[in-house]
């Protein structure tokens, strides 16, 4: 009721004694009701006014947080546009109570992950993709598509589409790749790789020897690994197209001969399992955010020598989420370096 007060003071005041002697008494009489009005009226609008903004900033809130809140995807939906689904750390892609959870994770970000087959002139490669729009952009690995005469992708449902490579950069090994006749896929939500640190839980989805969906956990073992890897095209299809990436670490060669093109980057290392396979494919937060695109596993020499001998010891190698996003203008530019 302060408010109300503070609405009639005027009239209690013209009640009181006068300050000023010059001025005349009040009247003995209650004044007309006739006068009265417009007073009455004064707390109606100044409560609509105090209501007002607050419905007005309430309704802004509500629409913050819900484009802030990890809904970019239905925001896409509803206007059409092809809209990344990139989010900041605090988005939440599983419930709270389910973070860390990798049947949960799993589940959420599943349908996001893609089986890619890409058709090279001296055979085939198998890899992975994350899909990051709707209408069917995908992200994967250049040693995956490079040099590929047709693209094929497989959706975690078993739908299968026909792909186009948008662009290509060799030098961070991304490509983006955009699906024919697709819509309404769910895109993932791309996270922060800045907030990663040693120790994290991570889960690793992918295409390992073809097995659409297979799904691995672990934990982040270190950051900023150089991982130098071939720029050659068809380098990265070692033995058979298997989706192997031959990278040097340490000065040492790893999967196979990079040749004399190669380029470095600053990768994030992971014991999740990683496989032939799973370039390209998603690692992924507690919360459900992609931090990374797998990109290359370790092997030992003798297991290298045979694709049907190679597998995880522990030792993964992913591309950090803020490269992908720093790069995806130059991708859909239509980059072919």
């Amino acid at each position: 009721m302060t408010e109300s007060q503070g609405a009639y003071s005027p009239q209690q005041h013209s009640y009181s004694a006068p300050v000023n002697p010059e001025w005349p008494p009040p009247p003995p009489y209650e004044p007309p009701t006739a006068t009265m009005p417009a007073p009455e009226p004064g707390p109606a609008p100044r409560r609509k006014r105090t209501r007002g903004p607050m419905g007005l900033l309430a309704a802004v809130a509500i629409v913050a947080a819900a484009v802030g809140g990890g809904t970019a995807y239905a925001f896409q939906e509803l206007t059409g546009k092809d809209t990344v689904a990139s989010t900041g750390t605090t988005t939440t892609v599983v419930p709270s109570s389910k973070k860390g959870d990798v049947a949960a994770i799993a589940a959420a970000v599943s349908p996001s992950v893609v089986e890619i087959q890409a058709t090279l002139g001296s055979g085939s490669s198998t890899g992975s993709g994350v899909v990051i729009t709707g209408g069917g952009e995908i992200v994967t690995n250049n040693h995956v598509v490079s040099g590929a005469t047709s693209v094929k992708v497989r959706t975690s449902d078993g739908e299968s589409y026909t792909a186009e490579i948008v662009g290509t950069d060799s030098s961070k090994d991304l490509a983006l790749i955009k699906l024919k006749g697709a819509s309404g896929l769910k895109a993932a939500s791309l996270g922060d790789s800045s907030g990663v640190q040693v120790g994290d839980s991570v889960v690793a989805i992918g295409s390992p020897e073809g097995l659409t969906g297979t799904v691995t956990s672990g934990i982040v073992s270190a950051l900023a690994r150089d991982v130098t890897v071939s720029t050659d095209e068809n380098q990265g299809q070692n033995q058979g197209g298997d989706g192997q990436w031959p990278f040097q670490f340490g000065g040492r060669q790893f999967n196979g001969d990079t040749g004399s093109s190669t380029t470095t980057y600053k990768a994030i290392q992971t014991d999740a399992s990683l496989n032939p396979g799973n370039s390209g494919g998603a690692l992924i937060d507690a919360s459900g955010h992609i931090i990374g695109i797998n990109s290359a596993m370790y092997s030992s020499s003798s297991q290298s020598s045979s694709s049907s001998d190679a597998g995880s010891i522990g030792l993964g190698f992913a591309i950090p989420v803020n490269t992908v996003k720093s790069d995806l203008a130059k991708l859909r530019a239509g980059s072919t370096s």
